[in-house]
């Protein structure tokens, strides 16, 4: 098969890339599916979050009451204090939370929506961003 020298041929697994397919480019629109979200505003209010429930330290064997949520946790970083403005929303650091995504971890700040994708993988996203993307199901 002869390829023409416009169009480059498609990659394949042995040219060191992983996959068959040649890239490609244009305009896509996203598949219409469902997602959940909450709109987060303080420590707690995501419904698996778990705050106030009791949990047993895998340390010790002890039980205590969670503080800390389990999705959205306290924001912590040795380099930057509580007190400083943050640069998206103008509020304190110590009224942010932090998520793990699959990319890494995240700053959500007090009014971002957190939404829980097709894996089951969690991320932030800017109240502006979720209007203009999506909608009640």
């Amino acid at each position: 098969m002869t390829q023409s020298p416009e169009i480059p041929a498609p990659l394949s697994a042995k040219d060191g890339v992983g996959n068959d397919a040649a890239p490609r480019s244009g305009w896509f629109r996203k598949r219409p599916l469902e997602v959940h979200a909450t709109q987060w505003w303080r420590n707690g209010d995501h419904p698996e979050d778990g705050v106030g429930e009791d949990t047993v330290d895998p340390g010790s064997g002890e039980t205590y009451e969670r503080i800390e949520g389990k999705v959205v946790r306290f924001f912590r970083h040795p380099k930057v204090p509580g007190d400083k403005l943050c640069e998206h929303c103008g509020r304190f650091m110590h009224n942010h939370g932090w998520i793990d995504t699959l990319e890494g971890g995240h700053i959500v700040c007090p009014g971002d929506w957190v939404v829980t994708g097709v894996a089951d993988e969690r991320y932030p996203v800017k109240p502006d961003i979720f209007d203009a993307t999506y909608e009640a199901a």
